[in-house]
């Protein structure tokens, strides 16, 4: 859609690391709010096969508005570690977070499970708000 990827800020990883890293502290007044547990959508569109293998349940997601987005103004891209796109937060079920986090809030999500339907990588991921 011709739009410029802009890297994510370094503070955004760091938060992302720290809820899923392995040594993690304990911050007062921090929670993690689950909000909803859906599929990715758009996988079929993209070419997953080459990276399917380093998508594993638990991987941290990171998402994006894209209010521009041609389609869906409330649309929200999701991308992995090394920030290759995903797919989106089905518009269905998007604009509650999309809102939140015009709004300023921090969503993220976390890999649930995965699993080939034909030629099609099912992506699961459930949908967290940290909430300081």
């Amino acid at each position: 859609m011709g739009q410029q990827i802009v890297p994510f800020d370094e503070d955004v990883w760091g938060l992302i690391h720290r809820f899923f890293g392995g040594d993690m502290q304990i911050a007062p007044y921090i929670r993690e709010i689950f909000l909803l547990e859906c599929h990715i959508a758009g996988t079929s569109y993209l070419d997953l096969a080459s990276i399917e293998l380093e998508i594993s349940i638990g991987d941290p997601l990171l998402f994006r508005r894209e209010p521009d987005n041609a389609y869906d103004e409330l649309a929200i891209v999701i991308f992995d570690q090394k920030e290759r796109k995903l797919g989106y937060v089905p518009r269905a079920k998007n604009e509650v977070p999309a809102r939140l986090m015009d709004a300023g809030k921090l969503l993220f999500g976390q890999i649930e499970a995965k699993e080939w339907v034909g030629n099609w990588l099912k992506l699961v991921m459930r949908v967290y708000m940290r909430d300081i």
